[in-house]
């Protein structure tokens, strides 16, 4: 049978507005769509706009299993300036004239931080450090330091280059990169390694995964009109690559079963003869066994 949780249930990609926390959009969403259970993948800091994943009812237990390893950004670096927390945000704790620069120190810069790097995390990550959130500890004025991590940026290409009258030059560029990487940071490593200092001064995140700014609306946009932007079928056959069952093994698997391995080793949806979304299976020996089942037999 149908339930309301079913439903109702799907991700919404949120064009997140600059200003907010990601936890202000959940309460927003809980508001819009009248439940509690509602969820984000991917936070997003204040500052920055784009693309929020937002899970609603049974779509929540999505989220964690959602592959959002790869992610997209357009972004202003400012040289002739360092901040202390990498952003606009900040308080200046350096400047320097930047005029000087020509565009192939730029560029030499931008290819020194493209591909396998080991980046240190902003100051004000959500990174633990002795049990506190860094940006906690930084707002103490406490002094700490954040180990190098291994990050991928698979590209960094510059958009265009703009210089002010006062010195400032402001590179906007375009980045894809594994889950971890801190923008902020590259603005930070290019200015540091230019000797002028850099900080971020926009941010917009266009893609999480395969979740890309063409399935996003606004949270103005929402309130006109509620709606997801993917039910938990279309979630969960985008994310995952697909097993086509019969009727006998998506009961089979709805009621908690296992199906027999066809050798696969990633994670895969299995759909069944009706085109849905049955379970979320990783195979183990000779059972393929639910990671999640999207619709148990008590909801079908």
């Amino acid at each position: 049978m149908a339930d309301a949780s079913i439903e109702n249930a799907g991700l919404i990609i949120v064009d997140k507005d600059a200003g907010m926390t990601s936890h202000d959009v959940v309460s927003r969403c809980r508001k819009l769509f009248n439940t509690r259970r509602v969820g984000h993948a991917g936070t997003l800091d204040p500052m920055a706009t784009g693309v929020l994943v937002v899970g609603i009812e049974r779509a929540t237990k999505l989220l964690g299993l959602l592959s959002l390893t790869t992610k997209s950004y357009v972004a202003t670096i400012r040289l002739g300036a360092a901040t202390d927390t990498d952003d606009r945000e900040g308080q200046v704790i350096s400047r320097a004239d930047a005029a000087h620069l020509g565009d192939d120190e730029i560029v030499a810069g931008v290819a020194a931080l493209t591909g396998d790097i080991e980046q240190v995390p902003a100051r004000v990550s959500a990174i633990k450090v002795d049990g506190r959130r860094a940006h906690a500890l930084a707002r103490t004025g406490a002094e700490f330091d954040l180990a190098a991590r291994p990050v991928t940026v698979s590209r960094f290409d510059i958009a265009a280059i703009r210089r002010t009258d006062d010195g400032w030059v402001d590179v906007v560029v375009a980045v894809d990169c594994s889950a971890g990487t801190y923008i902020r940071s590259l603005a930070r490593d290019l200015g540091s390694a230019l000797q002028v200092g850099g900080h971020l001064t926009t941010l917009r995140r266009t893609a999480v995964g395969p979740f890309t700014l063409e399935h996003a609306r606004t949270l103005e946009a929402l309130r006109e009109q509620p709606g997801l932007s993917l039910t938990i079928d279309d979630a969960a056959k985008l994310s995952f690559p697909h097993r086509d069952i019969d009727a006998d093994e998506a009961e089979s698997i709805s009621q908690g079963r296992w199906l027999t391995p066809i050798g696969r080793k990633e994670t895969y949806v299995v759909i069944d003869p009706d085109g849905r979304a049955i379970a979320l299976v990783q195979e183990k020996g000779r059972r393929a066994s639910s990671v999640m089942v999207v619709r148990p037999a008590t909801l079908r």
